[in-house]
Order: structure tokens, then sequence, then C-alpha cells
């Protein structure tokens, strides 16, 4: 968790060390849910704040970037989950100000933000190890966005933008998103999960994981979701396919650059990595 207030010029900067303080403990000390983990278990996260204007005395407009990971199952390294940029974000904050928050109402625009992501993260984690396993946490940040629709702030109505918070979550319970969810469970677990017995196998199970967005594609061309989930993973893919035969190669740019136009020219390099 990290604030950065560079951008704004005030006298005392104390308020940001609070505030990065106050974040920090709202998002470690709250039980976010019931299932219990140990601390080697928990989900690695980051939160960074990017202050870009002050407003008012309590009032600022800041950009707010999140990831999470998750580890790859008997190895030392971690795959990429959730990535995202939630920019122009307004919210009151004064030092000493108590974080509070509810999954019943809207209390502050800061805790809502919060809380959203927090379940967001929960659920991406969750899909990732069971089959739509995510499925409570989404509904939770629903109701998030739900109780946050009247604040009138940015980001929670379906008309403001189709790349906002509420289409986020209002696409993955979507029925049609479902194949996009199934390559999230089918990519980890199926896939990069048994590399450390075989990575040709693990491979080809991620290829096959991949080919179900293409279902997402044709129903919802260059949706947000798919953008999202290429976000977190177009760099690992590249490395994954790196040491894979010419023909396997082929394959998987034919398909990405098909379901991500977006970073078609970063796909092309598979065929000369590992060269």
């Amino acid at each position: 968790m990290q604030i950065n207030s560079q951008q704004i010029a005030i006298g005392d900067n104390t308020i940001f060390d609070a505030l990065q303080q106050s974040v920090f403990e709202f998002m470690n000390n709250r039980r976010w849910t019931n299932d219990k983990y140990s601390p080697a278990e928990r989900i690695d996260c980051s939160i960074l704040i990017q202050m870009d204007k002050r407003l008012s005395t309590d009032t600022y407009e800041a950009t707010f970037q999140i990831s999470s990971s998750r580890p790859i199952y008997g190895t030392t390294f971690s795959s990429n989950v959730f990535k995202y940029q939630d920019e122009s974000v307004q919210f009151k904050y004064l030092q000493f100000d108590v974080l509070d928050f509810s999954t019943n109402a809207y209390i502050s625009e800061l805790t809502s933000i919060l809380g959203y992501y927090a379940y967001v993260i929960l659920a991406m984690d969750y899909d990732s190890y069971s089959l739509y396993g995510g499925d409570e946490n989404w509904q939770l940040a629903q109701q998030i966005v739900s109780n946050s629709t009247s604040s009138g702030q940015a980001g929670w109505q379906s008309f403001s933008s189709r790349n906002n918070r509420y289409w986020l979550v209002q696409n993955y319970l979507n029925p049609r998103f479902k194949p996009l969810r199934e390559c999230q469970y089918k990519y980890h677990r199926l896939g990069f999960d048994q590399m450390v017995d075989n990575v040709q196998k693990g491979r080809a199970e991620v290829t096959k994981a991949l080919t179900m967005i293409e279902k997402v594609h044709k129903a919802e061309p260059n949706s947000f979701n798919t953008r999202l989930y290429f976000t977190a993973k177009n760099d690992e893919i590249i490395k994954l396919y790196s040491k894979a035969e010419p023909s396997e190669k082929e394959q998987i740019i034919t398909l990405l650059e098909t379901i991500d136009p977006a970073n078609s020219n970063k796909y092309s390099d598979i065929r000369t990595a590992g060269q």
C-alpha cells in the first residue's frame, strides 16, 4: 500500500502519511471473508494511490493502481491475476478520519472503492482456484456498486462508461462471460499449476484455456473484461510460449491476435523469442 502525493504541494504532508496508514489498516485488518487464511496464504496484492489534485480542503482527485497475483504451485514464481488503473477518482479525507465501511450502505467514496476492489481481488483469486469460485465475492462487489450508484460519483453507473467498476463486475456475472471465468480457472489450475511436473502438458492446457476466450470475443468483441485479462497476462503469455515449438507458436499467435488485438504487435515477438 502506497500513497504518492508528489503532484500536490502542501506545507504538511503528514495527512498523506495518515491516509496511507489508514488505508493499509483498513485493507489488512478487516476480515473480508469467512474463509480462514494462514499468513502465508494471504493474497499478494498492491494498491498505489496517486494523488493527482487537491480540489478543496478535504477533497482529492486520484488515480488508483490495483494489482494482485497468486503463487504457481510447486515453484517460487507467481502469476499476475488482476491489474487495473482507475483514474479520476474523487474522494474526501481529513486527517484522523475513521474509515468506515458496510456492504449494505454507501458510507464514503474512499471506503466503497477500497471495499469494492477487496472483493474483486478475492473474486479473481477464487476463480483461479475453482470453477466460478468467485461468485460470492463478485456478488458482494456488485452490491457495493448498487449501494454507490446514488452517490453520483464516476465509475458506479452503467451509462458513464463501458469501462468502469460497474461493467467490470456486471460482465463477470453475465453468462456470456462464463468462458472467460472458465479460462481463468483452467489457465491457472490445469495449466500453470501443472507445469512443475510437465511444462509442455501445462502449456497445452493454457492454450485450451485461452481458446475459450474466443466465445466471449464473438459475443462481446474487445470487451472491457477481456482487455483487463490480457493487461495482467500478456507478458506472462509471451514468456510462456517463447520456448514452444514453431507450430505451437504460430497457433497461439493467430489466436491471440484475434482475441487480444490491442497487444497484437507484442505477440509477434513470440516467433523470435527463445532463439
